[in-house]
Parts: structure tokens; sequence; C-alpha cells
């Protein structure tokens, strides 16, 4: 099959001419139909488009590998780098306490004694039958109340007068202003801090190795109670302090003007009389109750029988005596405090001067020589601290997995040709016309 460009230009044409020859033969052949029985062989149909090749499977995905160790934290300026943490040097091996003396065996407790059975509790007699309670009477109706009396209508109240105005008040005197509050200074503007730099994300560490259990801890031994605090020594009293100088005496506020006069209000109207309150009827009097009847007496209760004796209890043994605990051995006695000396009496206080001046500071006198206290004995040396045992080393980290390379890609099956259309040579289109 050619793609050239000039054979196109030769086809359209050719292509087109054949069209109009089929046109032109259909329409004569309607006139000539009767000539040619024989039908025309039918056309060739078109051929099947071949199917596409089977794909090949996609290659598999490799397995992600490990995430890389992490970064190094950039450097900031005007901060200082974190130091770097040195080696552990090991936990020392412990010190072996001294053996806890052995407690002699707690006796056994006692066997609890057996008890003998107790007797059979005797039966009650059955309870006897209360006679029937005689029916109750029904009590008379009660009688109608007599309607009550409408109530009266009250007068009306008086108006209440109207009060005169209030009088005007003369103003107030004015104060002296108040002495301006002087102003503090302004706190300092905080300054903003650069903003923190964006880290990238932390990796994703393999597993840790199980960590090996260390040796059980060794019970200390009980520690001594200390000896008694020595008495604190008494401090001198207090000196008493110079007298407060007089307050001065404030000025004389200003006195007030004399109020006016209050007027005088109108007297208050008396109210009306009230009217009479009009008599109730008399209760009517009840019915009498009718006599209740008299119960018929309750039977007696048979006796109940005498309660049987019980055995006495046999007696508990005694419980053995515990055996004498060891005597607790006696601690050393810690060296006495030295006794600390005398405080010096404090000078007396110069004397206040008068306000609202005020004099210059004096000078406060010097100071007495603090005294040497005496030395303190020397504490008893310590006994040496053993080595800790080492720490095990830790096994190395396993190393991370080499990436594995992706596998080539397949190379794509060739797609195959498709078959070649019948074309018209020029001859061919020449005879047609």
């Amino acid at each position: 099959m050619t793609t050239s460009p000039r054979w196109r230009s030769v086809l359209t044409p050719a292509a087109m001419a054949a069209a109009l020859a089929a046109a032109a033969l259909a329409s004569g052949g309607t006139v000539y139909a009767d000539d040619h029985a024989t039908p025309h062989p039918p056309y060739p149909s078109k051929p099947v488009h071949p199917a596409h090749a089977p794909q090949p499977a996609h290659p598999a995905k490799p397995e992600h590998p490990g995430k890389p160790m992490h970064p190094v934290k950039p450097e900031q300026p005007g901060k200082p780098m974190h130091p770097v943490k040195p080696e552990h040097p090991g936990k020392p091996a412990k010190p072996e306490y001294p053996a806890k003396p052995v407690h002699p065996d707690k006796p056994m407790h006692p066997v609890k004694p057996e008890y003998p059975a107790k007797p059979v509790k005797p039966e009650y007699p059955a309870k006897p039958v209360h006679p029937e309670k005689p029916v109750k009477p029904e009590y008379p109706a009660k009688p109608v109340h007599p309607e009550k009396p409408v109530k009266p209508e009250y007068p009306a109240k008086p108006v209440k007068p109207e009060y005169p105005a209030k009088p005007v008040h003369p103003a107030k005197p004015v104060y002296p202003a108040k002495p301006v509050k002087p102003e503090y200074p302004a706190h300092p503007v905080k300054p903003e801090y650069p903003a923190k730099p964006e880290y990238p994300a932390k990796p994703v560490y393999p597993a840790k190795p199980v960590k090996p259990e260390y040796p059980a801890k060794p019970a200390y031994p009980e520690k001594p109670a200390y000896p008694a605090k020595p008495a604190k020594p008494e401090y001198p009293a207090k000196p008493a302090y110079p007298e407060k100088p007089a307050k001065p005496e404030y000025p004389a506020k200003p006195a007030y003007p004399a109020k006016p006069a209050k007027p005088e209000y109108p007297a208050k109207p008396a109210y009306p009389e009230k009217p009479a309150k009009p008599e109730y009827p008399a209760k009517p009097a009840y019915p009498e109750k009718p006599a209740k009847p008299e119960y018929p007496a309750k039977p007696a209760y048979p006796a109940k029988p005498a309660k049987p004796e019980y055995p006495a209890k046999p007696a508990h043994p005694e419980k053995p005596a515990y055996p004498a605990k060891p005597t607790k051995p006696e601690y050393p006695s810690k060296p006495a405090h030295p006794e600390k000396p005398a405080k010096p009496d404090y000078p007396s206080k110069p004397a206040h001067p008068a306000k609202p001046d005020y004099p210059s500071k004096p000078a406060h006198p010097a100071k007495p020589e603090k005294p040497d206290y005496p030395s303190k004995p020397a504490h008893p040396d310590k006994p040496a601290k053993p080595d800790y045992p080492s720490k095990p080393a830790h096994p190395d980290k396993p190393s991370h997995p080499d990436k594995p390379s992706h596998p080539d890609k397949p190379s794509h099956p060739d797609k195959p040709d498709h078959p070649s259309k019948p074309t018209h040579t020029k001859h061919q289109d020449k005879d047609q016309w």
C-alpha cells in the first residue's frame, strides 16, 4: 500500500470517476432489465480485522526499600548546637548486704474443739382462730348549711393631696484639686522571634532489639533512727523601736451652708367609718353518733413449751507464747554539734525627722566583726563504692536492604500490517471512460 502524496492525488479523481460510472450503469440498468436475466454476483465482503495480539502481563512492582537515616538538623544562627551525649560508663555492681537473721518458726494455731450436737426444737401448738367482727352501723346524713349573707360594699377612699415642690438646695463648695499621679514609663516592646523552620519528616526506625533482664535488686537493711536534735539556743530579746513623731494637723474643712427649713405638709384626711359586719346564722346541731358495738373477747393463747437446756461449751486451749525477738544492735552516736556564738545586739535606730521635709539619710554605724565559728569534727570515711557491672553490648543494627533495580520493560509486539485495499490503475480508469 502506497502512502505517497502523489498517489493520493491520482487515486481521488479515479475513485470519483468509478462512482459516477456506477451511477450511470445503475440508471440505465432499469431500462434493459428484461434483456439481462442473470443477476450480478454479490460484492466481496470486507476482510475481518485481525484481533489484537495478547499483551504481556505487567511487571511486578518491586518492594519499597527502607527509609534513609534522619537528616541532620540545619544550624540556626544565634543558637548553640546540642552537645554530643557522652557514652554511658556502665552500671556498677551493687554492694552485697549482710544476710538477714533467721527468725524462728511461729507456733501452729491450736485446733478448735468440736461442739456437742444441739437438741431438737419442739413444735409449737397451732394458733386459735379469731371470731369475726360485727358490721359497722351507717352514720346519719349531715344537715344542709344555710347560705352566707352578702358582703356589704365599702365606701370609696379619699383622694391623696398634692405635696408642695421640693426646695432647691444650694450648690456644694468646690474642693481643691487632687495632686496629679506621676506617669510610669511604658513597658518595652517585646521583640518578635523568627518563625521556626519546617523540618523534614522523621524516618521510621527499624525494630529495637529485646532488652536483657537485669539481676534482681537486693533488699536494703533497715535505716537506724536518728538521735534527738540538740535544743535550739534562745535568741536575745528584740530591742524597742523609738516612738513615732506626732502627726501634723490637717487644715480645717470649709463649713457647709445651712439647709433650708422643711415645709409643712398638709394633714392626712380621716378615712370614713367602715360599715358594721353582719351576723352569720347559728351552726345547726349535728345528730348524735350511734353507739359502738362491743367486740367479742379474744381467745387465750396456749402456753409455750419449756426451752431445753443446751450443753456447756468446752474450754478453748490456751494460745502458746511467741518466742522472744532478737535484740536490736546499738548504732554509734553522732558527734555533738558545736555551740553557736551569741548574736550581737543591733545598734539603736536614728530618730525619724519631722515631715514633710526629709533630712539627709544618716550613715549607718559599722557592723561588728563576725566571730569565727569552731570547726566541725571530721566525718568518718565512707566505704568505697563497688563498680557497677558493665552494660551488655547492644547488637549492631541490621543494614538496610539494597534497593532492587527495576526490571526492563518488555518490548511491545509489532502491530500486524493492515491488508491492502484494492486499487485502480490509470489504464482501468481510462477504459471505463
